[in-house]
């Protein structure tokens, strides 16, 4: 038996057996960024990043808001260093368009459920809208029964295909915006703008029990999470064969945090803050609250602005 040179030289069968096993070598390379993805129908968004992952050969990744495989939209993916900035992107204003079908109600309450409650009734566009503003504001939301909340450490989808029964807490969330987009006998076309939390779903559930007809909804495109809008989503059916769209498609870390304030620092106040220190802020200060900070065009780190100090919540590891 001959020596290859790659064993530190312990050529015997004895020798051998005390070797450890070499762990092979990822392949795939550090790179940072946001995707602003148009996921399609019939993909759920970890098949979406998945894809994603591996046609960029990223070490890591991360998605800003699931969707379900039967919505389409705005799916933003983070890579690399951009996976921090992932909890900002989530916490930012939301917009779908969804149509509801009238005189049925659904377990999932959209088109995937065995349908549960019918009605002959329909609603006139009018009816719909007078209706609307009660579903605007800060309101108290039941989530679907067929969601990813967690009832007992054990996510509500999974207790509910097992046949479980449980029940779940409403919760205050954020509408900004409901508005009625088209009407027919059967179905209507709405618009919304949500905070973090709020279930489309179930906005349609509720109002179709409000209008005493049922609802649920067959079709949902999310056009808007945060900074990231559908005007500007690239299709993950495009990219395979376009690697010019893809050097173009990869955003900057700075693109999951365009809605928070930005400040620049010098060198010695990116090093303090890689330290894990706070930074003193000379001169006029930002206003409170949330911000990051930025050296010569590479961002630092992003936290909160408190009594003339920013805090980091997460640091980069970025070299401009």
């Amino acid at each position: 038996m001959t020596d290859d040179g790659r064993d530190g030289g312990l050529s015997s069968p004895e020798g051998r057996e005390h070797e450890k096993p070499r762990q092979k070598r990822s392949s795939r390379v550090e790179i940072d960024g946001w995707i602003n993805l148009d996921k399609p129908t019939g993909v759920s968004s970890t098949q979406a990043v998945g894809r994603l992952k591996f046609l960029f050969n990223a070490k890591k990744a991360g998605h800003a808001g699931t969707l379900d495989p039967l919505a389409s939209g705005v799916l933003p993916v983070a890579l690399g260093e951009a996976t921090k900035t992932v909890p900002i992107v989530q916490d930012g204003a939301k917009a779908y368009r969804f149509r509801v079908r009238w005189g049925e109600e659904s377990a999932t309450d959209d088109a995937e459920g065995e349908i549960v409650a019918r009605s002959d009734r329909r609603p006139a566009p009018a009816e719909i809208e007078a209706l609307l503003p009660r579903f605007v504001g800060v309101i108290l939301q039941t989530p679907p029964t067929f969601s990813a909340i967690r009832i007992d450490g054990a996510r509500a989808y999974d207790l509910a295909r097992e046949g479980e029964s449980f029940q779940i807490q409403p919760r205050p969330i954020s509408v900004y915006r409901l508005d009625l987009v088209s009407a027919e006998p059967d179905a209507a076309v709405l618009e919304a703008e949500c905070g973090k939390g709020a279930y489309v779903r179930a906005i349609a559930r509720d109002l179709g029990r409000a209008l005493g007809c049922y609802g649920h909804v067959i079709e949902l495109r999310r056009t808007r999470v945060g900074p990231f809008s559908a005007d500007a989503a690239v299709g993950l059916d495009r990219l395979p064969d376009d690697p010019g769209l893809m050097a173009r498609a990869l955003l900057p870390v700075q693109a999951g945090l365009a809605e928070i304030p930005l400040f620049a620092i010098d060198r010695a106040g990116a090093a303090t803050l890689r330290r894990g220190q706070k930074l003193l802020l000379r001169g006029p200060a930002p206003l409170q609250g949330p911000a990051y900070a930025e050296c010569f065009g590479t961002p630092i780190a992003f936290g909160v602005i408190r009594d003339g100090y920013f805090v980091s919540t997460r640091v980069f590891n970025l070299r401009g």
